[in-house]
């Protein structure tokens, strides 16, 4: 029973987290925060159900891999879209400006 509650509430976290990842379009550090909120509550779900199914938790590692590079390529983009515009504003660049 108390998995069962487990479950809903890693639901219910994943909702709020694609609810601010859809409401935050100012800023690419409070998007990229809410998608890692988003994984992080995913991996919960993943490894909740392998540990209740009794399945080995050797896809978890894989999960975490496949995480990591997505953390990797969005801070890189913070970083790359700082030292071109100076900001993280997704109002203050164009798509026409390279």
């Amino acid at each position: 029973m108390m998995n069962l509650y487990m479950y809903y509430l890693m639901i219910i976290m994943f909702m709020f987290g694609c609810i601010v990842f859809i409401s935050s379009r100012k800023h690419l550090l409070c998007t990229l925060l809410s998608l890692e909120f988003m994984v992080l509550m995913l991996f919960m779900l993943l490894f909740l159900y392998l540990n209740f199914m009794n399945y080995e938790s050797y896809f978890s590692m894989f999960f975490l891999t496949f995480c990591v590079c997505e953390g990797v390529l969005g801070l890189s983009i913070l970083v790359s879209m700082i030292r071109t515009h100076g900001n993280d504003y997704f109002q203050s660049f164009s798509i026409l400006q390279c």
